[in-house]
């Protein structure tokens, strides 16, 4: 069991699946899965956290927190966690589930503000769970935008896509548009142990 504060295996193995099952039929286009995240994939996305210093670390579509324990676990109590949720049963939950991570119930797209009213500077690392591919073209590249604006110059970004969303015009589309953003962005292998499998991309070094 994890000594991350809140990840009981029966929050995670219950209350977690049916909170995101419920928030997924209420609003399948912005919670974007029907399940949460693996421990596998979380490790894969959070990797970038570093394990030293004290780094500003964002997490945007937190979710139920598959990312946030991992990110918890990788900082150690160092550093700050900042972690941005539209929808807001998920949001509360969470803040409950981490009472040491600032949890906003707000819009992405605000990432600048949000960090400026913490006073804190740019983001060393944003890890991202949005269901991009599930995003119409005008959305990804706004969001997008506010990340690598929020983001230090040798920053990472990651975030994940479902195998099955590969053929997808809108997931085609982000892809070129992290290519356009980042000067260096690499693919992970497939997370198969994941429901559904997925993989990573991992993003460094916004463009001006």
């Amino acid at each position: 069991m994890s000594n991350v504060p809140g990840s009981s295996g029966v929050w995670r193995g219950s209350g977690a699946a049916a909170l995101f099952f419920g928030q997924f039929l209420r609003a399948p286009a912005t919670v974007g899965a029907f399940a949460p995240s693996s421990r596998r994939l979380a490790r894969s996305v959070c990797a970038p956290v570093p394990e030293r210093g004290e780094p500003t670390v964002v997490e945007l579509g937190p979710g139920t927190g598959s990312f946030t324990a991992e990110i918890q676990r990788r900082l150690d109590g160092r550093g700050n966690h900042l972690a941005v949720e539209l929808n807001g049963p998920m949001a509360d939950a969470l803040a409950d589930r981490f009472p040491s991570v600032d949890v906003v119930h707000g819009d992405a797209a605000h990432l600048t503000r949000l960090l400026a009213e913490r006073g804190l500077g740019r983001a060393d690392v944003v890890v991202s769970g949005l269901p991009w591919a599930a995003f119409p073209a005008d959305l990804q590249l706004l969001l997008l935008s506010a990340v690598c604006a929020a983001m230090c110059p040798a920053g990472a970004f990651t975030t994940f896509s479902y195998v099955h969303a590969i053929p997808l015009g809108s997931a085609r589309r982000f892809r070129a548009l992290l290519a356009e953003r980042f000067e260096e962005v690499v693919p992970s292998r497939t997370v198969w142990r994941n429901a559904p499998p997925a993989f990573v991309f991992h993003a460094r070094r916004p463009r001006p």
